[in-house]
């Protein structure tokens, strides 16, 4: 039964058909499996599958990423960074890789961090005579920090699929998301210099002050979201309608940038968005049901344990077979169909969930960076008016830079779950 539901969804996906349909179909075929199961259980679990508090806090960021980007919030962020770094060697590069870390900090999506920062900075850097495929990759990839830097969609998924504290999660992303952007800093100035590229003459920027005065609203947004996350004023859930009202309240009276029809146009947008992130996580999970129910989890993690010998060796194996499904699988489906399975068996390993996660969320994540299926490419492609063939060649040395930081990410426990242990010790 296993073999012909992974066989369906598989084809099904080969087909292009949408991933939610591919994994409910499949689901479905399994219920079916079952002669003492009624069809009756394929909506009860769609519905059980969604009917988890944590999971309201997606659309939410999904709606406070889409207004700070139509309502001058983004833009504020670019201005004030180029301010600072804008004549520096790489300092629109650089730019890139901060403002997409700070954005990452309330939007929590990499596709939508990709479409905001990347309209103002991909023209930005061919201005300033860079390759068009280099500005376009480079952005893509800084927006992969939209998963990692919390709060993260990703991430909330997780914490719900594999019965993880979300909150502990955020805090722990902070360690990875600061590694992957100092390690693209240090790539882009070390490319900079090797291409011995010079800011042209004729740049010019706002002045400091006057950046940091027109950002100050913007800056305070991740201070506010994340201060009240960790400050116990909130919980994650809550935090994420905060959100929302504070990117209204800047954008529409403060920035006066969003008017009602651009409002009524983010709504349809962010609605879209959330629903098929819903659909897919109703269709997985009961998809994950039917495994459950066919005692495929505990095989699996029989299998594992029988076949790999330390946990350093089943960490290797699930970095190769997590890389291989984020390039054909959408990371949110990827996340609740494979973290209930795999979490359980990296804790007989004596592996912490939470640094599972982070290791987990990082991987699938490059699935965005990746061919065939990756959709910040498509967006930065899109944004960039630039083929997928000319960001190729640039897009490869930031994989790898990205795939060292993983490796780091997974036998170093201390980047994720540092600053986690010492908050519980102080």
């Amino acid at each position: 039964m296993l073999a012909v539901m992974i066989v369906t969804m598989t084809v099904l996906m080969i087909l292009a058909v949408p991933v939610a349909v591919a994994i409910g179909l499949a689901g479905i075929i399994g219920t079916l499996g079952f002669s003492n199961l009624p069809l009756i259980v394929v909506p009860q679990q769609a519905y059980i599958a969604l009917d988890k508090f944590p999971l309201a806090a997606i659309p939410f960021f999904i709606l406070a990423g889409n207004i700070m980007a139509a309502g001058g919030i983004s833009s504020r962020l670019v201005d004030l960074v180029n301010s600072l770094l804008g004549n520096a060697r790489a300092g629109l590069p650089i730019s890139c890789v901060l403002v997409c870390m700070v954005f990452a900090a309330v939007s929590g999506s990499s596709v939508a961090t990709t479409y905001a920062i990347g309209a103002i900075l991909i023209p930005a850097m061919v201005r300033q005579n860079y390759p068009v495929g280099f500005a376009a990759s480079l952005q893509a990839t800084s927006a992969e920090l939209g998963v990692i830097i919390p709060p993260s969609i990703p991430m909330i998924l997780y914490g719900v699929a594999a019965s993880a504290p979300v909150g502990d999660l955020f805090i722990a992303g902070f360690g990875p998301g600061i590694l992957i952007a100092g390690a693209l800093t240090l790539y882009v100035w070390t490319w900079s210099r090797v291409k011995k590229h010079e800011v042209p003459s004729g740049f010019t920027h706002k002045p400091i002050l006057v950046s940091a005065r027109r950002a100050t609203f913007a800056l305070l947004m991740p201070v506010i979201i994340l201060g009240g996350i960790y400050g116990g004023v909130f919980t994650p859930t809550e935090a994420s309608v905060v959100a929302v009202f504070y990117a209204l309240l800047v954008s529409v009276f403060i920035y006066r940038e969003l008017s009602l029809l651009g409002l009524i146009a983010v709504v349809k947008r962010s609605t879209m968005a959330s629903a098929i992130i819903m659909f897919i996580i109703s269709m997985a999970g009961l998809f994950s049901f039917v495994l459950t129910r066919a005692g495929i989890p505990a095989m699996i993690g029989d299998w594992v344990v029988e076949t790999f010998t330390s946990g350093l060796a089943f960490l290797l194996a699930v970095n190769v077979f997590l890389f291989l499904i984020g390039m054909f699988v959408e990371t949110s489906a990827s996340i609740v169909v494979i973290a209930p399975i795999l979490a359980p068996v990296a804790m007989r390993f004596g592996i912490d969930p939470v640094h599972f996660g982070m290791i987990m969320i990082v991987n699938l994540a490059m699935g965005m960076i990746t061919p065939p299926f990756g959709v910040n490419l498509f967006a930065a492609s899109a944004v960039g008016n630039v083929s997928l063939e000319r960001m190729m060649p640039h897009l490869l040395p930031l994989v790898s830079v990205i795939v060292f930081c993983l490796v780091l990410i997974t036998y170093v426990p201390e980047i994720s779950v540092g600053l986690l242990s010492w908050l519980d010790g102080s």
